[in-house]
C-alpha cells in the first residue's frame, strides 16, 4: 500500500473504524449546470441518500417527484414508489450511455445511474482504495493557491462502476482529499479532466467526510475553470451506522 494512501486513510478516520461501519445516510442539496444540460433540471435538488458502504448500492428519495425514489446497483437501476412499486427499471444501465457526448440528453434512469455510482464513490473514498483490485500510486505533487498537494493516482477494478478507471486525488498537508480529477466515461471522449473540489471536512461517527463539493471543467493547464459550476453537492446530517 502507498505510504500516501496510509496517510490519507488515517486522516479520514482509519480502516478499523471503516470496517466496523456498514451504512451511511445523509441529507443532500445538489445543483450545477449538468442537470439542465442533460434535460433533468431539479431531478436531485434535495434528497436523502442511503449507501451500503461495503457493496455498491445506493438509494435516493425523493427522486424527481415527491412520491418517488431511485435505487442503484451497477447492474440495475430503478425508479420506485416510496412503498416499493417499480415504475421504471433498466438492467446493465452502463450500456445505455453508448455513443453519448456531454450534450446528449438523459432520461431519469440515466440520471439515477450517474448519481448512484458517483455518490457511492464519493462517500466511500478513500477507504475503498484499500480493497482488493484497487491500486494507488503516488505521482508528482501539485501546487494550487500557494499550497503543495501530494497526488494519489488510483486505478479502479473493472467490477466497480465509477467515472473512469484511473482517477487522481490531491491531498493536503493534513492528509485530507481536497481535489479529485477524472474524465467521466458516460460523457464520451473528453480531452480535459473534471476537477472536483472538496472542503469543510467534519467527523461523523468516527469517519471524516467533506461536506461541500464543487465540480468544474479544467483548462489546458489543468487549472480549474471557475464558471460554470458543473455539479455542486452540500451534505448535512451524515449518519454512519455500525
Amino acid at each position: 500500500m502507498s505510504d500516501l494512501l496510509d496517510t490519507v486513510l488515517a486522516a479520514h478516520g482509519g480502516l478499523d473504524r471503516w470496517h466496523s461501519a456498514t451504512r451511511l445516510t445523509a441529507e443532500v442539496q445538489a445543483g450545477g449546470a449538468l442537470w439542465g444540460l442533460k434535460g433533468q433540471p431539479g431531478v436531485l435538488d434535495r434528497y436523502t441518500i442511503s449507501v451500503d458502504l461495503h457493496r455498491q448500492s445506493a438509494a435516493f428519495a425523493p427522486f424527481a417527484e415527491p412520491e418517488l425514489r431511485a435505487v442503484y446497483t451497477p447492474d440495475r437501476v430503478a425508479i420506485e414508489t416510496l412503498d416499493g412499486q417499480v415504475t421504471q427499471q433498466r438492467t446493465q444501465p452502463r450500456t445505455s450511455f453508448a455513443g453519448h457526448t456531454l450534450e446528449t440528453p438523459w432520461d431519469r434512469l440515466h440520471a439515477a445511474y450517474f448519481a448512484g455510482y458517483a455518490m457511492w464513490t464519493y462517500l466511500t473514498e478513500p477507504f475503498v482504495f484499500a480493497e482488493p483490485g484497487f491500486t494507488a500510486t503516488e505521482i508528482a505533487p501539485w501546487e494550487e493557491n500557494g499550497e503543495i498537494w501530494r497526488r494519489l493516482q488510483v486505478t479502479f477494478p473493472d467490477h466497480i462502476a465509477t467515472h473512469s478507471r484511473v482517477q487522481t486525488y490531491y491531498v493536503d498537508a493534513e492528509g485530507l482529499i481536497r481535489r479529485h480529477d477524472y474524465r467521466p466515461d458516460v460523457f464520451g471522449a473528453a480531452d480535459r479532466d473534471s476537477a472536483h473540489y472538496t472542503w469543510e471536512h467534519w467527523t461523523f461517527g468516527g469517519l471524516v467526510f467533506p461536506t461541500r463539493r464543487s465540480v468544474h471543467l479544467t483548462d489546458e493547464h489543468n487549472q480549474k475553470v471557475a464558471e460554470p459550476v458543473i455539479v455542486s453537492i452540500d451534505l448535512t446530517d451524515i449518519t454512519v451506522s455500525s
